[in-house]
């Protein structure tokens, strides 16, 4: 028989013959007075309580501080013990998803919603040995609406915006190549990307406060995991859930382009006219040959890129990110450079 019972008219709960055998607790009810006893046992199985009812601590600690005092200081200290733990823990990513994922299936079930969110985490993608796209939702419950999700709780990871990027430099994550990873990788309608704010690099804390949208790649979103707050993540979730359900691609005028296309095909052809001319002295301009053949690479590279736009209409999310990281070039690049050490070498 068990020492717990319950009075269902009293809503009143009892206990027989409780007795607890641990060190910890006899030493803090032994500091307090007799006449104190009663009123400390009933905060602490109060606080104990609400603890089993908080799935996180940090929003447990923010409810019940005004109201229980100075009781919760062990409980705020053993809170900052587990905040130290986590930004230094190597697993910090896989509690992040794992909160998300919570926060979110919560969200559906409370708004009685039929979306879906699930972990992919450790399941390779579309893209070749790619894991990118940690959690996925289906939108209203349907598969080819889906919302991918990556979380970055590092600060390595900067911005990236596209107009500041230098192909030619070592290949790094960004916000801006895991937003379009994550959707190519898990062939999504919409990106999110999801950053604590304790744990972001300043570009990114410097691009957004909350929630923000970088056209054609999806949102930047900024949470506080310690202390439980995901409002912004649901912000975020149910804008893209209207660009997933909602979007139409829009029709460009292709004589528009056709005159752009002609502009760059001029440029390239100027640049291979002063190319002649830089050869007849390459030891003095090396360096300039060198940036000419990255503006020549670049330029042939987009306009191929400009005339899939012109043809179709259109860029898709891998062509979005193949312009991005343009590996494609930084290989070409890479040849070039031989070559003109060569004629270095030759002259």
């Amino acid at each position: 028989m068990g020492i717990v019972s319950l009075d269902q008219k009293k809503k009143r709960l009892n206990i027989d013959e409780f007795g607890v055998d641990n060190q910890i607790v006899f030493s803090y009810f032994n500091k307090i007075q007799a006449s104190e006893r009663d009123e400390t046992l009933f905060k602490a199985i109060y606080i104990g309580v609400l603890a089993l009812m908080e799935d996180r601590l940090a929003a447990f600690l923010s409810k019940t501080q005004n109201e229980l005092g100075t009781e919760l200081e062990s409980l705020k200290q053993i809170f900052e013990i587990k905040k130290e733990l986590f930004y230094k823990s190597a697993v910090k990513g896989i509690i992040a998803e794992d909160n998300i994922l919570e926060v979110l299936n919560e969200y559906f079930s409370e708004k009685k919603l039929s979306d879906k969110a699930y972990q992919t985490g450790n399941i390779t993608g579309k893209i070749s040995r790619n894991k990118t796209g940690d959690i996925v939702c289906l939108a209203n419950g349907l598969e080819d609406k889906k919302i991918v999700i990556e979380c970055k709780f590092d600060k390595s990871i900067r911005l990236g915006d596209i107009e500041t990027r230098d192909v030619f430099s070592a290949k790094t994550d960004s916000a801006w190549n895991q937003l379009l990873e994550a959707k190519v990788n898990r062939d999504g309608a919409a990106s999110i990307i999801v950053f604590d704010k304790t744990l972001a690099d300043n570009s990114i804390l410097n691009f957004v406060d909350s929630v923000a949208f970088i056209p054609q790649l999806g949102f930047v979103v900024l949470v506080d995991s310690q202390r439980g707050e995901y409002s912004n993540l649901i912000v975020a979730y149910n804008l893209a859930k209207d660009i997933a359900l909602n979007a139409k691609l829009i029709q460009y005028d292709p004589n528009i382009l056709t005159i752009l296309i002609k502009r760059i095909i001029k440029d390239i052809e100027s640049h291979f006219s002063i190319k002649t001319l830089v050869n007849r002295n390459i030891e003095t301009n090396k360096e300039i040959l060198k940036q000419l053949h990255k503006s020549m690479l670049l330029m042939e590279f987009n306009q191929k890129f400009l005339q899939k736009f012109l043809i179709e209409g259109n860029l898709t999310a891998v062509d979005l990110l193949e312009l991005y990281n343009s590996d494609e070039i930084r290989d070409e690049f890479k040849q070039v450079d031989n070559e003109i050490k060569k004629l270095l070498s030759d002259i």
